[in-house]
């Protein structure tokens, strides 16, 4: 009978229970072939495998084998499809039975603060609630097959500039709100078998070594049951993170840091205790793996053409004045290098070893009547006479002309952030020359965040492809040609400019990054400044058009206790199928926090034929109404009414109703002498203790309901008078003699105990 993994720890020697807690080398952890304990290979990414080569280095930069590229996070997630993304992370989990693999180091759910982040190709959204929803699906369709994933990278890793050892530095009701949620919800639906914590410090202490996030938020608040392992080179002091809830190392530190966890042993500063529970944890999740083996074969055909469904589910089109789809019949130019050498990853440890790549040029009918002309080389800032004269000849002969432009490798990548949000010169120069001489124009853009597009309103077409993956140029060409209707939406909001971005004047500082803009992320805060924007969240079209109508709800009136269904019509009213997604959003009517706007709650993909009706039905709990309040470390919705909004992007709101909530938790009594009679009148507990103060002010002040008032009380209004007493704090209602010191404070002694 095989030992239970408490058996084989006690059998273990402190030395192999030290070692157990770093890696092997780069990519293994270490084995104990004395107990039967395997040693397992983790990989990148979470968009396809990149398994090195079994003769690969010890350093890991040599090459990897040939795999699939799936699409990356910034595109898949415009998809806001739960089930595609379950069949994504099901490939991958076959993928890497396929090749022996026990981890995949993903799915990367940083919030994308800023459109500069050198890594946002990675990660999936603004916007937390679609980041962990997409996220969980993607997660058990890969653990499925008994392969961990590796969520990462927690928390707050939001920029590049000095990742390793900068210091994130925002409240806890941020953290909560925006950081936080997309791990959390992964988390609670598919308990993902690892998660990698970031580089960073959280508020000056490193991710590696917070016993307040690995611990108390990750393992107490959240209930997650595998190992932390950290990001390559992440540990800062091994036994500090051993302490807090880090439970592997890697990559292998050469047997330094095992030394000094069993040094701490011995000397009592560390508890045996938590060694053994550290390697109980990772062991757990070995033998989860090693004995639920699969025999899966590597289909990297089958694999491809999945790659190419997910990318045209995912690419958004953004503009359409009535020149898309194109028809064979048409003569067209296709113009930029990106038609040929299509940028379809980002740079860093995500990159895959493609065994095929396909570009649009090459898979167009052999019917099109297509000029091609390269116009700008797709690695390089550099503007070419030669080229550019040739693109503007095939423009001015062309019906139509579609520009393949982007961003080079070198512009955006791990490591690094941008340093501003333009396409290079050279490509926007040419798109300026190319419209000056043919007004249909599309733009097909590359690229792993967004881009500022000066020439926007000029052009007729705009296809947001990101970085698709290995099929990019299949799955454009059927989007372009009509054989796939666009279905995608934007998983982030597009600016004007940089400038307009609510991090912009904090994000990239070196040692203190200071989170400033607080919850204010994203569309959060464009749409409570009511600020203009080239393309809101959610934002995409079709080829088709839909209509909503019929919102239901089934309870308008609620307690903390029960949830909600929400329900609406959507049809198809074009002419071709295609398929909508419904989001809802909730807007806070109570004014009980300052809040965003509206927050997105829900959606959900419909495929509709046309002239075909179908519902769409959204369940809501407390969570979906509540805030996260740090004076009672929980969420709370304060009781009142709440709005229920149905539509097809934050700023495209079709239908909404009222719900109202009522709740029975009460927020804790803090009266002190300078609590305002305003806050004591607005809480039931507290509003008769409050009530006599305000009539006597109100009679000292003259707030009365006479219309005969003389010259000298015409400045002093009612509302004026209101606003003060409001405002007054209670302590001056001993200076206006209402009321005793002592007694005063006895009173504010009997509210805290209420």
């Amino acid at each position: 009978m095989k030992p239970s993994v408490k058996e084989l720890i006690s059998q273990m020697t402190l030395e192999e229970k030290a070692g157990m807690c770093s890696g092997l080398d780069f990519w293994h952890l270490k084995g104990i072939e004395r107990l039967g304990i395997p040693s397992v290979m983790v990989s990148d990414g979470p968009h396809g495998l990149r398994k090195q080569d079994e003769a690969a280095d010890h350093l890991g930069i040599n090459d990897s084998i040939k795999a699939v590229c799936f699409p990356p996070a910034v595109l898949s997630a415009c998809s806001f499809d739960r089930d595609l993304m379950h069949e994504f992370g099901d490939a991958i989990g076959k993928e890497a039975q396929a090749n022996d693999l026990s981890v995949v180091l993903g799915p990367a759910v940083n919030i994308k603060r800023s459109p500069l982040c050198g890594r946002n190709f990675e990660y999936y959204s603004e916007d937390p609630y679609l980041a962990g929803e997409t996220a969980a699906a993607f997660i058990n369709g890969v653990q499925k097959h008994h392969v961990g994933t590796s969520i990462k990278h927690f928390a707050a890793n939001n920029q590049e500039y000095n990742r390793m050892s900068c210091s994130s530095d925002a409240d806890e009701r941020t953290l909560r709100e925006i950081y936080f949620p997309a791990f959390e919800t992964a988390v609670k639906k598919s308990q993902p078998y690892t998660v990698m914590c970031s580089y960073n410090q959280i508020n000056g202490t490193f991710a590696s070594e917070n016993p307040w996030l690995l611990t108390d938020v990750l393992r107490g608040d959240w209930g997650f049951k595998g190992y932390v392992m950290s990001d390559w080179g992440a540990v800062n002091d091994r036994v500090a993170g051993l302490k807090a809830g880090l439970d592997l190392e890697m990559p292998s530190s050469n047997g330094v840091y095992d030394k000094e966890i069993v040094a701490a042993v011995k000397d009592g500063s560390l508890d045996e205790r938590i060694l053994d529970e550290t390697v109980e944890r990772i062991l757990n999740i070995v033998f989860e793996y090693t004995e639920h083996r699969e025999k899966q074969e590597f289909t990297l055909d089958a694999d491809h053409e999945l790659a190419k469904k997910i990318a045209a589910e995912s690419i958004v089109l953004l503009k359409n004045d009535s020149v898309l789809p194109l028809k064979e019949t048409e003569t067209l130019a296709f113009i930029g290098e990106f038609a040929k050498k299509p940028r379809f990853q980002g740079g860093g440890s995500s990159h895959i070893n493609s065994f095929r790549v396909s570009n649009v040029l090459d898979v167009v009918s052999e019917n099109a009547n297509i000029t091609y002309a390269k116009g700008f080389p797709a690695n390089a800032d550099i503007y070419d006479e030669a080229l550019a004269k040739e693109a503007v000849e095939a423009a001015k002969t062309a019906d139509k002309v579609v520009i393949f432009a982007g961003l080079p490798d070198s512009f955006e990548s791990e490591g690094y952030d941008r340093t501003h949000m333009r396409l290079p010169d050279c490509q926007n120069r040419l798109i300026d020359e190319i419209l000056a001489v043919q007004p249909d124009t599309i733009i097909v853009l590359h690229n792993g965040s967004p881009v500022e597009m000066p020439w926007l309103s000029r052009v007729k077409g705009l296809l947001e492809a990101y970085l698709g993956g290995q099929a990019v140029g299949e799955a454009v060409a059927d989007i372009l040609y009509g054989k796939c209707c666009p279905c995608g939406k934007l998983a982030e909001t597009i600016p004007y400019k940089l400038s307009d971005n609510p991090s912009y004047l904090s994000f990239g500082d070196g040692e203190n990054v200071t989170y400033q803009e607080g919850i204010f992320v994203g569309y959060r805060y464009y749409d409570a400044k009511e600020m203009p924007v080239a393309f809101p969240f959610g934002y995409g079209l079709s080829y088709t058009s839909y209509a909503y109508s019929n919102l239901r709800i089934d309870k308008p009136e609620i307690t903390e206790n029960d949830t909600v269904t929400v329900s609406v019509d959507v049809t198809n009213t074009g002419d071709i199928e295609g398929k909508e997604i419904v989001q809802l959003y909730v807007r806070d009517l109570t004014g009980a926090a300052r809040r965003p706007l509206r927050e997105l709650k829900g959606y959900e993909k419909v495929s509709l034929k046309p002239g075909e009706t179908k519902t769409v039905n959204f369940v809501l709990d407390y969570r979906s109404f509540a805030w996260y309040h740090t004076g009672i470390k929980d969420w709370y919705a304060a009781s009142g009414d709440y709005r229920i909004l149905i539509g097809a992007s934050s700023r495209d709101l079709r239908l909404s109703e009222k719900v109202h909530l009522t709740t029975q938790k009460l927020l804790p009594l803090k009266v002190h002498m300078n609590t305002t009679l305003g806050d004591l009148l607005a809480d039931e507990r507290t509003a008769g203790y409050a009530a006599d103060f305000k009539k006597q002010l109100e009679d000292i002040f003259g707030a009365s309901s006479s219309q005969d008032k003389g010259d000298g009380d015409v400045a002093i209004s009612d509302e004026m008078n209101n606003a003060m007493i409001a405002s007054m704090p209670l302590r001056n209602v001993v200076s206006y003699g209402m009321c005793g010191k002592k007694e005063l404070l006895d009173m504010i002694e009997e509210m805290n105990r209420l």
